[in-house]
């Protein structure tokens, strides 16, 4: 994990780049064992937070527009419920720690 602050992916060593497009990918995996998606979608924008980060979105068999990018697709809002929220982000911690 990237200690440091950085807006942009060229400012970050080769080293730090490599390890940074592992963890994504290792999330990826991940999101992959848990919710068994059709497509995984990166993004690494910046707009709007100036920080180098990602966004490793798992499109779901039901996605309504799968060949979309994500951003675009017109839906509402929908937030977990607390509880299902801390389960979900657990289910995820649990198996970037090798648990899935």
């Amino acid at each position: 994990m990237l200690k440091r602050h950085a807006i942009e992916l060229y400012e970050l060593t080769r080293d730090e780049r490599g390890r940074l497009i592992e963890e994504v990918n290792e999330l990826a995996v991940c999101l992959l064992k848990i919710f068994r998606p059709v497509k995984v979608n990166y993004e690494l924008l910046g707009n709007q937070v100036p920080h180098v980060h990602w966004h490793v979105i798992p499109r779901l068999p039901g996605d309504p527009a799968p060949r979309d990018p994500v951003w675009t697709v017109p839906h509402a809002t929908e937030r977990l419920p607390r509880a299902a929220l801390a389960e979900r982000i657990a289910i995820i911690r649990q198996a970037l720690k090798g648990g899935a």
